[in-house]
């Protein structure tokens, strides 16, 4: 399987905007590729599976998505997308914020049939172990911004290892959805990130 590319959303002409008739075809392929993923999980998502959903001829879905593994990214992609919230400066709320957005994530039908079809597939197969590197980047992208922002206001220790940091906040949810199949609830987020605060306040 080759590496899965970006799909072009801009039109041929310089200097005008995205192409409404393209729009409409990568809406139309997502929408029937979050369906089969529900429906039927991840090795459901062909071109021709999609294309016979969606009307969007295989054609068109080769050039944008060469490999099917691309559907599935842009699936899980635009879930993580409204799962970020812009931060606000006020630390204990960014991070509940945040950690509420993957709670909902984990929560729904496409993003956890995604994440787990990339899990799975990633000790496996390399297309995959690079789209689950790229998810998390993009995943952990604001977290990173808040704790930063936090350092360096003297909110949270200098010395913080922002990759521990992440792992801390996020990994109890993952683990009680993805592996105990626990409901993760708001309070619990709250849990999570107060206990974070205490642990790394600076001294």
């Amino acid at each position: 399987m080759s590496a899965p590319t970006e799909p072009s959303r801009t039109s041929d002409a310089p200097g005008r905007g995205p192409d409404p008739r393209a729009e409409r075809s990568r809406a139309a392929a997502l929408a029937a590729a979050r369906d089969l993923l529900i429906e039927q999980g991840w090795s459901a998502v062909t071109h021709v599976a999609v294309a016979a959903r969606s009307g969007v001829g295989r054609t068109t879905l080769y050039r944008h998505w060469p490999d099917a593994s691309g559907l599935v990214r842009d699936v899980i992609a635009e879930r993580i997308s409204t799962a970020h919230t812009p931060p606000t400066g006020v630390l204990r709320d960014d991070l509940i914020r945040e950690l509420d957005g993957l709670r909902r994530l984990l929560h729904d039908p496409v993003s956890d049939r995604g994440l787990r079809a990339v899990i799975e597939r990633a000790g496996v197969d390399p297309v995959f172990a690079r789209l689950k590197e790229a998810l998390y980047r993009e995943g952990s992208r604001v977290f990173r911004t808040v704790l930063d922002a936090a350092k360096a206001r003297g909110e949270l220790a200098a010395d913080l290892d922002p990759d521990l940091a992440v792992d801390q906040l996020a990994g109890p949810l993952m683990y009680r959805r993805l592996l105990a199949g626990r409901a993760v609830t708001a309070e619990y987020v709250e849990r999570v990130v107060d206990d974070f605060l205490a642990a790394h306040a600076p001294t």
